[in-house]
C-alpha cells in the first residue's frame, strides 16, 4: 500500500513540473519591453519585418549549440557506463 502511495506522490510531482514547464514561457511572452513596443508600433511595415528577420537570426546560434551539446552528450553517454 505504501508503495502505491509513493507511486502517486512521484506522478503528482511529475505533473506539477511538467505543469509549471508549460506555464513558465506564457509568462515570460507576456512581459514586454515598453521602449521597444513603442519603437515597433511607431514604425512602418518594413522595419517590423525586419525586427522579426533579426529575431530569428538571434535565435540561431544558441539553438545551434544547445543541439550540438545535446548530440555530443547523445554520442557520450554510454563512455563511463562499467562493463
Amino acid at each position: 500500500m505504501k508503495q502505491k502511495a509513493n507511486i502517486l506522490t512521484g506522478y503528482a510531482k511529475r505533473s506539477a513540473a511538467l505543469l509549471g514547464a508549460l506555464l513558465v514561457p506564457a509568462l515570460a511572452q507576456a512581459q514586454n519591453c515598453a521602449l521597444c513596443y513603442t519603437q515597433a508600433a511607431g514604425s512602418g511595415q518594413r522595419f517590423i519585418q525586419a525586427l522579426r528577420s533579426g529575431i530569428l537570426i538571434l535565435m540561431l546560434p544558441p539553438m545551434a549549440i544547445s543541439i550540438g551539446i545535446a548530440v555530443m552528450a547523445y554520442r557520450k553517454r554510454n563512455q563511463f557506463n562499467e562493463e
